[in-house]
C-alpha cells in the first residue's frame, strides 16, 4: 500500500512518538504531529515537519488535525504510567481514542495504527502471550489501554481500517520514564528485585516505530493485533548486569524480597503523590515481577517484520557504545 497524503502522528512529543516522526521524516513521509499548547516542539519543528497543538481530552481541538487530505494515522497519544488514576487515564487513553478513531472514520484515513500495550493481557499465566490471550489486566492502566482498544475495534466493525500493536517494555534513546528507563541511561539500582531469575520481554523504541510503519503498509494487518517485543527474554538479574556494564555503573548484587521492594514502591508513591509526579519505582510495575513475563512475537514476524534489535545483549552493547560516544563528545 502506497500513502502520498498527509501522516498524522498524535503524541508526537512523546517517546515513542519522537520516533515514530523520525522514522517517518527519513523515510520521506509527508508528517503531521500534534503537541499539547504549553508543550515545547522544537525537536519536531526541527524534523520540518508540520506541527499542530492539539488535546485529546479537548474536542474542538481534534478536527483541524484531518484537514488537507491525512490519509494515515499512527495514534501514539496516550497517557503511560501505573500510578495515574483510572479516572484520568480514561480522559486520554479512552475517551481520546473514541474521538480520534471517530474523525478518522469520517475523514476516510486508508489506514489506522494505533499503540496499545502488553499490559491488557494483565499477569503472566505460565505461557507466553499470543495476540488471543485473554485481556484481564490487573491495574488501571492496563484497563485504560484495554478499553481504549475496544473503541478501536468498535470503529473497526464500522469500517476504519484499523491495526493495533501491543509493545511491551520499551527502552532506547531518550527513555526516560517507565520500566524501560532501566535500560535506557545510568540508573543507580541499588538490589535485584526477588530471585533475579524472573524473565523479562523488553523492546527497542525503534523497533516499535519500524513495526508501526511497517504493518501500515499491509492490507493483511487491517483488524489483527501484534505484539512487539524482541527475541530475547533476559532475567531481572541478568539485565541489570548489562545495563551496568552498558552505562558503566555498579551492578546489584544484594536480592530483595518482592515484600521489601512493594513497601519501597509504597513510601515512594506516596512521597511522589504529594511532589505531585510519578515515582521511579510504581507499585504496580512491582506487581509484575513476581513471575515471568514472556511476550510471544511470532505473528509479527510472520507479518514479515524484521527486528533491527532482535538480541536484547546486544541492544544494550550498541547503546552502552553510544553512551560512551556522546560522553566523549561532550567532553571535548
Amino acid at each position: 500500500m502506497e500513502y502520498r497524503g498527509i501522516s498524522l502522528v498524535t503524541g508526537a512529543g512523546g517517546f515513542v512518538g519522537r520516533h515514530l516522526v523520525a522514522l517517518l521524516v527519513r523515510r520521506g513521509v509527508k508528517v503531521r504531529a500534534t503537541a499539547p499548547q504549553r508543550e515545547n516542539a522544537d525537536a519536531l519543528h526541527r524534523l520540518g515537519v508540520e506541527v499542530v497543538r492539539a488535546d485529546l481530552t479537548d474536542p474542538q481541538t481534534l478536527p483541524p488535525l484531518f484537514a488537507g487530505g491525512v490519509d494515515r494515522v499512527f495514534h501514539a497519544g496516550a497517557i503511560c504510567n501505573l500510578s495515574t488514576p483510572y479516572s484520568v487515564l480514561k480522559r486520554v487513553n479512552v475517551d481520546g481514542v473514541e474521538r480520534i478513531t471517530a474523525l478518522a472514520l469520517a475523514s476516510g484515513v486508508r489506514s489506522f495504527v494505533h499503540l496499545s500495550s502488553t499490559s491488557v493481557y494483565g499477569p503472566y499465566r505460565a505461557v507466553a502471550f499470543t495476540e488471543d490471550a485473554p485481556r484481564e489486566p490487573q491495574d488501571d492502566y492496563g484497563r485504560s489501554k484495554r478499553d481504549g482498544e475496544e473503541q478501536v475495534w468498535r470503529r473497526t466493525g464500522e469500517g476504519l481500517r484499523a491495526t493495533v500493536l501491543r509493545p511491551c517494555t520499551v527502552y532506547g534513546p531518550g527513555c526516560t520514564d517507565g520500566a524501560g528507563k532501566v535500560f535506557s541511561r545510568p540508573t543507580s539500582i541499588g538490589a535485584i528485585p526477588g530471585g533475579g531469575r524472573q524473565r523479562l520481554s523488553n523492546v527497542r523504541v525503534e523497533d516499535v516505530a519500524a513495526a508501526a510503519y511497517h504493518l501500515s503498509l499491509r492490507d493483511d494487518a487491517v483488524g489483527q493485533a501484534f505484539n512487539v517485543a524482541d527475541d530475547s527474554h533476559p532475567g531481572i538479574e541478568e539485565a541489570l548486569r548489562l545495563a551496568a556494564e552498558a552505562f558503566e555503573t555498579k551492578a546489584p548484587t544484594l536480592h530483595l524480597p518482592l515484600a521489601v521492594v512493594a513497601a519501597a514502591a509504597r513510601v515512594q508513591g506516596l512521597a511522589a503523590r504529594l511532589a505531585r509526579r510519578i515515582p521511579d519505582l510504581e507499585l504496580d510495575a512491582v506487581r509484575y515481577l513476581g513471575a515471568d513475563y514472556v511476550v510471544d512475537n511470532a505473528k509479527l514476524k510472520a507479518a514479515g517484520y524484521r527486528l533491527c534489535y532482535a538480541d536484547f545483549a546486544e541492544s544494550m552493547r550498541e547503546l552502552g557504545g553510544r553512551h560512551r560516544q556522546e560522553r566523549s563528545t561532550r567532553l571535548t
